[in-house]
C-alpha cells in the first residue's frame, strides 16, 4: 500500500503517552476459556471488554509505557488510512445518501484505556464505541495482527482501520442503534445472528473503502486485496474456533465464517454500492 507522504487526519487522540485514567475491574478467567476469550477479543468490531474482563480481578490503570519507533510508523499509517477514509466516505455519503459525512476519531494507545463502552486493552483488540463515535486501537495490535493471527501486511492493517470506520458508518446511518436495540431484547442465539449481520456489513462498506481508495489515491499495490482477504479469512468465527482447538459451533458465531467475511468485503469493493450492502434484508449470507 502507497501511503507514506500523504496527508494525514486531524481526527486522531493520542492516548499512548498517557498515565492517567480511571480504573476498572478485571475478574478472572483461566484455562481454555481464557484463551477462547483471548482470541474473540482479537476479532474486528465491537468492545468485548464491556461483557468480558481479563485478568485476576485487579484494578487497571489507562497507561501508556514506551512508544517505539514502530509504533510511530504505526500511528503515522493508521492517520492516513483514517484521511482516506474520510475522504472517501465523505463522496460515498453526498453521491449515495445525499447528506454529509461527520467522520469519527481514533483513539491510539498502549496498555490500556477507557472508553463509554468500558475498557479497553491490548486484549480486547480494536473496536468502536457509539457512545462517543470514536474506534479504539492499540497500536501493538499489527504486530498481534501478523504474528498470532498470520494476516501480515500494510493493507491488511488498513483492514482492520476501515472495518471499525465502517462500523462508525453504520452508526451515521442509524444502522447500529436500531440494530442493538433489537439485540437487547431477544435470545442469545438471534442476538448472535444480528451481531453477524452488523459485522458482515461492515467487511462489506470496508470493500467499498477499499475499491474507491485504489481509484482516488492509487495506493493499492500487487497483493493488497490478497491481503485483505487474508485476514477476513483469519478472523472468520470458524477459523478461528478451529485454530482454539475447539468444535465448531455456528450458533456462536458473532462475525461470520472466512467464507463470509470474504464475500462481502468482495461484494463491497466489485459494486461500491451501499445498497449491495444490505446484509439484514437477505437469506443468503
Amino acid at each position: 500500500m502507497k501511503w507514506q507522504g500523504r496527508r494525514g487526519s486531524s481526527n486522531i487522540e493520542d492516548r499512548r503517552r498517557s498515565t492517567g485514567g480511571g480504573a476498572r475491574k478485571a475478574g478472572g478467567i483461566g484455562g481454555i476459556a481464557g484463551v477462547l476469550i483471548l482470541l474473540a477479543g482479537l476479532y474486528f468490531g465491537f468492545d468485548t471488554s464491556g461483557f468480558v474482563d481479563l485478568g485476576g480481578g485487579t484494578e487497571q490503570q489507562a497507561s501508556g509505557g514506551e512508544v517505539t519507533a514502530a509504533d510511530e510508523m504505526a500511528a503515522q499509517f493508521v492517520s492516513v488510512t483514517l484521511a482516506d477514509t474520510e475522504e472517501i466516505w465523505a463522496d460515498v455519503f453526498e453521491r449515495q445518501v445525499g447528506r454529509a459525512y461527520n467522520p469519527p476519531t481514533m483513539v491510539l494507545f498502549k496498555g490500556a484505556t477507557q472508553s463509554p463502552c468500558g475498557g479497553a486493552s491490548g486484549a480486547s483488540g480494536p473496536f468502536y464505541c457509539p457512545g462517543d463515535q470514536k474506534a479504539y486501537l492499540d497500536t501493538e495490535f499489527f504486530v498481534t495482527l501478523e504474528n498470532r493471527l498470520g494476516a501480515g501486511g500494510d493493507f491488511a492493517a488498513a483492514y482492520v482501520v476501515a472495518h471499525e470506520v465502517a462500523h462508525h458508518v453504520q452508526n451515521e446511518l442509524g444502522i447500529l442503534s436500531q440494530a442493538n436495540r433489537i439485540r437487547a431484547q431477544v435470545s442469545e442465539r438471534e442476538s448472535n445472528e444480528i451481531s453477524v449481520r452488523i459485522e458482515l456489513q461492515a467487511d462489506c462498506f470496508s470493500g467499498i473503502w477499499a475499491r474507491l481508495a485504489q481509484e482516488k489515491f492509487n495506493s493499492l499495490e500487487r497483493g493488497d486485496i490478497g491481503e485483505a482477504m487474508n485476514a477476513a479469512a483469519q478472523i472468520g468465527d470458524d477459523t478461528l474456533q478451529r485454530n482454539a482447538g475447539r468444535t465448531v459451533q455456528p450458533h456462536t458465531f458473532t462475525h461470520g465464517t472466512s467464507e463470509q467475511r470474504q464475500r462481502w468485503f468482495r461484494t463491497g469493493y466489485e459494486t461500491m454500492q451501499m445498497a449491495a450492502c444490505n446484509t439484514f434484508e437477505t437469506n443468503n449470507l
